[in-house]
């Protein structure tokens, strides 16, 4: 009997022992579900071919986006595309523009307009490519459509609304990134970080170096960069001589609006200023489809006297920039010397706080509003420009969750990285060669206006606009994605790329953020494989993967 007793308690004692081992043996640490090897931040074009690059790679990847609409500028109202030579745009960029084809060879895209109505508008190519399978203008809420079907199809993780805490936010161990936090508590974990926003705030937080506004001439050697007063490219100068005063020609009735009294600078020399930023404007004659201008609180016709004036010095231009999209629509960019550009109101965007930047923006809003208003109301306005103006509005199947106003202001420059490899108008012109290609731009170098000013003579002017021909393609440099080593070695910025403002305002175009971010999310791959740091990728093996995948890198 107490044999029996002894032998059941061993018996039931290895049975709880086994239970124990087993549950033991089945149960694996809680996996994060905030980790991946790749985490993107930002919702721009750049970061979701960065996610689709990613994906289909084979490595997890999270999209962190304070956006809450996905693609950024391409998405945001810029639908007249900036590409130059189409030839080099390939990869997920070019599947991009393929999949806007797609769209529009269905006969449910054209709900305003007969497809054979809209025809070659596309800057001296036409707007439909069907021998290659490209179209290149379109409607906001296509693009952001053919982004969100991209995230769809590979089943990419993306958290909206999700803002860098930009003081405390990023946690750094021998100098790599381990996480992200936002302002909402959630923590981020990955292998390499992507800073694919249009400000670099997660570069800048990194303790990454970077550069805002214009460099002097002599920084790079360039001829392009700098103040660049007396140098009139464009047609966004006064070419009449008109009176930035109050009272036109009495300096003591003070200064009108949007002019600065401020001495420009000295030539070629570097300054902490900005081109101009606007929104790019969807707008529409079609009644059916059309929204009145909606006038702005506190409207003030003042803020466009200059204006009144270029209209008085017999200026006729204003409709040059209604550039047709689809369906009856615009891509409505600045054009003019007072137009949509908010000249000298954007210096402190960059650096600025979110809620510094949420008032910056809402400025310019109401000053572009504003605008719309006064060439459709103001009597100064000449009859013909205002009676034309009266038959257009916004479109109302756009944007419609934000008053059909563009969810994106145009941020043509904030922050611009000081990486391994600064990118300058000497290598876009082919005058030095460039190191580590890894895909190709070729638009102009286009700066917008940086400032409004009072010339010696007592008359006002712009400067700072620029456009220069690169004559041809040029390649991008791999270093210009990467910081120095020594600041961060698992960071890639595909935005707030290495270079300077000149070079930038090629680089900045919508078609080349998405080359470059399907190449540092290929980076970022091997990295990952080579258990190396971002600046240590094997570039053989870059480019072999980056050709076998579309990407035209020379």
């Amino acid at each position: 009997m107490g044999y029996k007793v002894k032998y059941m308690g061993y018996v039931i004692l290895m049975v709880i022992v086994s239970g124990l081992f087993s549950s033991c043996k089945d149960s694996k640490p809680p996996k994060d579900e905030n980790m991946a090897d790749i985490v993107i931040y930002g919702g721009t074009s750049a970061a979701i071919s960065a996610a689709v690059e990613a994906k289909r790679s084979g490595k997890s990847v999270i999209v962190v986006s304070p956006d809450k609409h996905l693609g950024g500028l391409s998405s945001g109202g810029l639908g007249f595309t900036d590409t130059g030579d189409k030839s080099v745009i390939g990869g997920l960029s070019r599947e991009f523009y393929h999949r806007v084809w797609k769209h529009y060879n269905t006969e449910e895209a054209w709900n305003w307009q007969k497809k054979e109505e809209y025809g070659n508008k596309g800057q001296g190519t036409p707007a439909m490519d069907g021998e290659n399978r490209t179209m290149w203008i379109f409607e906001p809420h296509v693009a952001e459509q053919v982004f969100e079907d991209m995230v769809a199809e590979e089943k990419i993780r993306v958290d909206r609304d999700e803002w860098l805490d930009r003081e405390n936010g990023v946690v750094m161990e021998d100098g790599r990134i381990t996480s992200i936090t936002t302002l909402s508590g959630k923590t981020y974990k990955g292998a390499v970080f992507l800073d694919a926003t249009y400000e670099g705030d997660l570069m800048a937080s990194a303790g990454v170096s970077y550069h805002v506004g214009r460099e002097g001439k002599d920084v790079y050697g360039e001829e392009w960069n700098g103040v660049q007063t007396g140098v009139l490219h464009h047609n966004h100068w006064f070419e009449s001589d008109i009176s930035p005063y109050v009272v036109p020609g009495d300096p003591s009735s003070g200064l009108l609006p949007r002019v600065s009294g401020e001495d420009p600078g000295e030539k070629y020399s570097g300054d902490d200023k900005i081109q101009a930023y606007c929104f790019r404007m969807c707008m529409t004659n079609h009644p059916e489809n059309r929204v009145p201008f909606p006038k702005p609180e506190g409207y003030d016709p003042m803020q466009y006297e200059l204006l009144a004036r270029v209209f008085e010095h017999g200026w006729k231009e204003w409709f040059n920039k209604f550039d047709p999209i689809p369906n009856h629509k615009t891509d409505t960019n600045n054009h003019g010397p007072f137009s949509s550009d908010n000249i000298g109101m954007n210096y402190d965007y960059p650096e600025a706080s979110y809620e510094r930047r949420k008032e910056i923006i809402e400025e310019h809003e109401n000053y572009q509003k504003g605008l719309l208003w006064f060439v459709a109301n103001d009597p100064r306005v000449p009859e013909d420009i205002q009676t034309k103006m009266q038959q257009w509005g916004l479109s109302k199947d756009e944007f419609k969750d934000n008053g059909n106003w563009p969810h994106q202001i145009y941020v043509r420059e904030a922050r611009r990285m000081i990486g391994e490899f600064v990118m300058t108008e000497n290598e876009l012109l082919k005058k030095s060669p460039t190191p580590k290609p890894i895909g190709m731009g070729s638009y102009t170098m286009d700066s917008h206006n940086v400032q409004r000013y009072v010339k010696p003579d007592g008359f006002v002017q712009n400067e700072g606009d620029i456009g220069v021909s690169t004559n041809g393609p040029y390649t991008i440099s791999y270093g210009s994605l990467v910081p120095k080593k020594e600041d961060c070695k698992n960071l890639l910025v595909p935005v707030c790329v290495s270079s300077s403002h000149i070079a930038f305002g090629s680089i900045r175009m919508e078609p080349v953020f998405m080359i470059l971010g399907q190449s540092a999310a290929a980076a970022a791959v091997l990295a990952i494989d080579q258990n190396s740091a971002v600046q240590e990728v094997d570039y053989t093996k870059l480019k072999e993967v980056l050709v076998s995948k579309g990407q035209i890198v020379e």
